[in-house]
């Protein structure tokens, strides 16, 4: 092997093992020891120095940065970046949902797509605002246009109703009750 391949060769390794660090430090997502390191990625300390190194001069004008304490590395919000990370994080203080609001809602979940006719007739009342306030909280939106006189938006539940619920899919919503049953 030459001097430049062997050069090429330990570039490449501390290229690899600093991909593997900041992949660590993203997923761990807190401070962690060196000796943690050392362990997590089964490296020698001058291994796991020269990936830090280099992993901080790879994230130079991004949005993250190693930042060291002591024996502590954590990879985190580049400073320069708070008022941007400050606007996405800004607390989101969800309002209270009205009980007909809650209704119409396991309406779409359970039953979408559907219409606001179709929703109106299952509850038997006038659901305007309030399928206009479950949209403007994110919680459903339009899904497309039912191929019918007027063309009537048809409504489906977002990608947050599903985080709100803490589930990964509607398939895991409880199954609805079946009518006719009785409880014991």
């Amino acid at each position: 092997m030459s001097i430049t391949t062997e050069a090429a060769a330990a570039v490449s390794d501390e290229v690899a093992m600093a991909a593997a660090l900041e992949a660590v430090l993203f997923t761990l997502n807190r401070p962690v020891t060196l000796l943690e390191l050392q362990e997590i990625l089964q490296a020698p300390l001058p291994r796991i120095e020269g990936a830090a190194a280099c992993l901080k001069e790879g994230l130079g004008g991004r949005g993250l940065f190693l930042q060291r304490h002591q024996d502590q590395l954590q990879l985190v919000t580049d400073p320069t970046q708070a008022d941007v990370v400050r606007r996405v994080l800004r607390p989101e203080y969800p309002s209270r949902l009205s009980p007909a609001a809650y209704e119409t809602l396991a309406i779409v979940a359970y039953r979408q797509p559907l219409t606001r006719a179709r929703i109106e007739e299952i509850r038997g009342v006038n659901c305007e605002a309030v399928l206009e306030s479950l949209e403007e909280k994110g919680l459903i939106e339009e899904t497309g246009r039912l191929e019918a006189p007027g063309n009537p938006r048809l409504f489906g539940t977002t990608m947050k109703f599903l985080q709100i619920l803490g589930v990964s899919s509607l398939d895991e919503l409880p199954p609805l009750p079946q009518s006719g049953s009785t409880s014991s």
